[in-house]
């Protein structure tokens, strides 16, 4: 059976254990900052500084390359050198980098800079993973991955604001001043992160591979189920936008008006809907039963396109409720794999090779998804809808097959 945290993860909103508490403090100052500069980089940097949008683009895809580059020597390294010490040092290269991008005069000089900044970020993320398993321990993994979902997704949608306010002025120093508030923010994550224990580094036995998550090849597969699985964050982030603006009679602000939905919802509701997603097992059977809800919902704005504009927007606003659902209930499902199927002295490595589904998923995913839910319209849709159902199904039995092996790998876990 799962097992179930000997005391409540939260009281009023906040973390018991204060371990949890400096972390997600961390996280929502440093993603405070990030909401503000994802509200208005692409803005600045066509209309201020003077790039087109494909130079922009060229240097964003530049950054994500680098991300999928650094995610696991960088986990690995935490665990080897001790993941707290070296998330620390990341984060201070995070942070002394966060503003970099705003120098940028030439496109090689932003794609260099973006580069830097995401080696950073992505780097300390994928050593973060580590430090969360190795901290939230005794069944309480994948609740307060949940917890920090919600909180970033706060802190996210609050920065917004502050860079909306720089849409508002349209003025250089205010667009400057987000990026000089998201450095900001970052240090003082980056010093939060001198407030975590130091956590024991891993010693590799004698003859153990350096990359042992490499070989394992059940990890390997679960990791690219989960990577197809994010694909419907592409679809709700990118394919729902053009979609909406290309094929169907609502409103632009629609787009808008979703996003912020979904924030809401996943605010509100992502703990709820993770409490039995804390074992392999459990957590297969949240991800099937999470990606027929985001089939369901993917069907029902298939149809958003044949109607008129408040047929459309009401096909829009159920799709995307069923959606986000689904979401809570599959993301809960994809952190219990994902931790469970991976040792505890080895989480960096593994954590952050888990995340290359993830990144991988947002570098091919783009084109995908707009052949689907643009060129296609209806039928691409629908073809999403029977790509995420044969997702979760796999996921099942690749997880049972995935418990079978551990021993050869060396993972202890919990069937669930």
């Amino acid at each position: 059976m799962s097992v179930v945290p000997a005391e409540p993860l939260t009281r009023r909103g906040i973390p018991l254990d204060r371990d949890l508490r400096v972390l997600a403090l961390g996280s929502f100052a440093n993603r405070f900052g990030s909401g503000a500069v994802i509200t208005t980089s692409a803005i600045y940097f066509t209309r201020h500084v003077g790039f087109s949008a494909a130079e922009v683009a060229f240097a964003f895809a530049v950054a994500g390359v680098v991300a999928i580059l650094v995610q696991v020597p960088a986990g690995h390294l935490g665990d080897v050198l001790g993941p707290r010490r070296v998330l620390t040092w990341f984060m201070v290269g995070a942070a002394a980098t966060a503003a970099l991008p705003a120098l940028a005069t030439q496109p090689w000089m932003l794609a260099l800079a973006l580069a830097l900044l995401t080696f950073f970020e992505r780097a300390a993320g994928a050593v973060q993973q580590g430090v969360i398993a190795q901290l939230a321990t005794g069944g309480r993994g994948v609740l307060f991955k949940a917890y920090l979902r919600a909180v970033t997704n706060s802190a996210i949608g609050l920065g917004a604001v502050f860079g909306g306010l720089a849409l508002v002025v349209d003025e250089r120093w205010a667009y400057l001043g987000v990026f000089v508030l998201n450095a900001g923010f970052t240090a003082l994550a980056a010093w939060n992160t001198t407030r975590l224990p130091d956590l024991p580094a891993y010693v590799r036995g004698a003859g153990e591979p350096r990359l042992g998550v490499l070989r394992d090849l059940p990890f390997v597969v679960i990791t690219a189920i989960t990577g197809v699985f994010s694909l419907h964050f592409v679809v709700m982030e990118l394919g729902m936008a053009l979609y909406i603006v290309e094929r169907t009679e609502a409103p632009r602000v629609m787009v808008a008006v979703l996003l912020v939905m979904n924030t809401i919802a996943v605010t509100l509701f992502q703990v709820r809907l993770s409490r039995r997603a804390d074992s392999v097992t459990s957590g297969a059977r949240a991800l099937l039963v999470g990606a027929c809800l985001i089939a369901v919902g993917f069907a029902i704005v298939a149809f958003a396109e044949r109607g008129d504009a408040t047929t459309a927007v009401v096909l829009l606003v159920v799709g995307s409720l069923v959606h986000v659902v689904g979401e809570m209930i599959g993301s809960g499902g994809q952190w219990g794999l994902q931790m469970g199927l991976a040792p505890h002295e080895r989480q960096g490595q593994y954590q952050g090779f888990a995340g290359l589904g993830f990144s991988l998923t947002h570098v091919v995913g783009p084109p995908l998804v707009a052949l689907c839910c643009v060129q296609l319209g209806e039928v691409g849709w629908l073809a999403l809808s029977v790509l995420m159902v044969l997702t979760g199904l796999v996921a099942v039995p690749v997880s049972r097959w995935a418990l079978a092996s551990r021993e050869r790998y060396g993972v202890t876990t919990h069937s669930g």
